[in-house]
């Protein structure tokens, strides 16, 4: 997920560069698009069956290019976590202390994201989550 956003990024920062903002191609539109929209998709192997995150014109299972986007249920376990406590890169400085974490879906895949609404302290391993979004992007927090 890194790119550099600038002047018309939403939520870009007088025109700076950032590092939390993609940029989105003709394939992975469909996926920012539905983000900015509060749904998360995954790709899905039509060979296999097997589900996959991050995006990609394949199956990383089987190698089968019959694959296709299908809306995820936003359910995720928490897998594992660090706490970022400095970063220098826009605009995550101004976000420390975060929780840089991996998450295994409810459809299989695990994905790298960002627990928010929780400190370091409340997490384990295991712990429900649901996925939630800030400017575009999935984040999770703990399922209620």
């Amino acid at each position: 997920m890194a790119g550099a956003g600038g002047p018309g990024v939403p939520g870009s920062d007088a025109g700076g560069p950032r590092f939390d903002v993609p940029e989105a191609d003709a394939f992975t539109r469909t996926y920012w698009d539905a983000a900015a929209e509060g749904r998360l998709l995954i790709r899905r192997c039509g060979a296999c069956g097997r589900a996959h995150h991050y995006p990609r014109e394949f199956c990383p299972h089987c190698w089968s290019e019959d694959v296709q986007w299908e809306r995820a249920s936003g359910r995720a376990v928490l897998y594992t976590w660090s706490v970022v406590h400095r970063n220098d890169l826009p605009p995550f400085g101004d976000r420390t202390p975060y929780v840089a974490a991996v998450v295994d879906l409810a459809e299989g895949p695990r994905m790298m994201t960002e627990v928010v609404r929780r400190g370091a302290g409340e997490l384990r391993a295991g712990m429900e989550l649901e996925v939630a979004f800030r400017e575009g992007t999935p984040v999770f927090r703990q399922r209620v």
